[in-house]
């Protein structure tokens, strides 16, 4: 009794000395998981690549002469990381569809997608995305709703309608190419001259005071346009 006494002692002395400090969780790790019951594989892979190309023949002959795809923007990513790069948008804002001549209705008609909610920042990208539409406008062909009956207007001549080919290609129109970067060159003089830094500045503080300088010559304009009112006489009798 004596010698396990002893052995109690001692142990419980061990595990007061070894153990971690603080009031941590004392550790009871589970390794028995039955991962194998628990392995996912994909061996019908090839089997699905074969129905996905199937379906895409099925429904391009079910959609037949429609393209499969829609005509999408091109836009810039988010953030600093991305923002350099092109990609394609979810939908075309109202702003370009205006400046190309399309509503919106008439829009998801002929293949178009439309965002409401896109807002253009730039004019460039306003500019490059109006020409975009423009270039689809001129290259569409477009079917009367009716097979019998006179052709509206907008509709395509009936040889374009003979010719026209359905396009395989889920982009429309390709992504334009990036620009290309400049190779790095020696400074010229006219450029060691040029003081940079307060054009910068007037640039920033004329587009600070634009609504400012265009109020104030509105106000000017219609100070100027009234007529100017007559002086007023004096009171009283004429003076002898």
């Amino acid at each position: 009794r004596r010698v396990h006494g002893e052995g109690l002692a001692l142990g419980f002395s061990f595990l007061l000395f070894n153990m971690v400090k603080h009031n941590n969780v004392v550790p009871n790790a589970h390794f028995h998981k039955d991962w194998q019951l628990r392995v996912k594989t994909w061996f019908n892979q090839a089997g699905k690549k074969k129905s996905r190309r199937l379906a895409r023949q099925a429904k391009a002959a079910k959609i037949a002469p429609r393209p499969l795809g829609s005509l999408r923007p091109v836009v810039h990513g988010q953030t600093i990381k991305y923002n350099a790069k092109l990609k394609f948008g979810r939908g075309f804002s109202l702003e370009e569809l205006k400046e190309a001549g399309i509503t919106r209705q008439v829009a998801k008609t002929i293949g178009i997608c439309v965002d409401h909610r896109r807002r253009n920042r730039t004019v460039e990208g306003l500019q490059q995305n109006v020409q975009r539409l423009k270039t689809y406008k001129s290259k569409l062909v477009l079917f009367p709703t009716k097979r019998i009956g006179k052709p509206k207007t907008g509709d395509s001549t009936p040889e374009e309608l003979k010719n026209a080919a359905q396009l395989s290609n889920r982009d429309i129109l390709p992504m334009p190419a990036p620009a290309k970067k400049e190779k790095a060159r020696a400074i010229t003089a006219d450029e060691k001259k040029e003081r940079v830094f307060p054009k910068l500045r007037l640039a920033h503080i004329n587009a600070r005071y634009v609504g400012v300088r265009a109020k104030k010559a509105k106000e000017a304009a219609e100070e100027g346009a009234k007529p100017a009112k007559a002086p007023k006489g004096k009171k009283g009798g004429d003076d002898e």
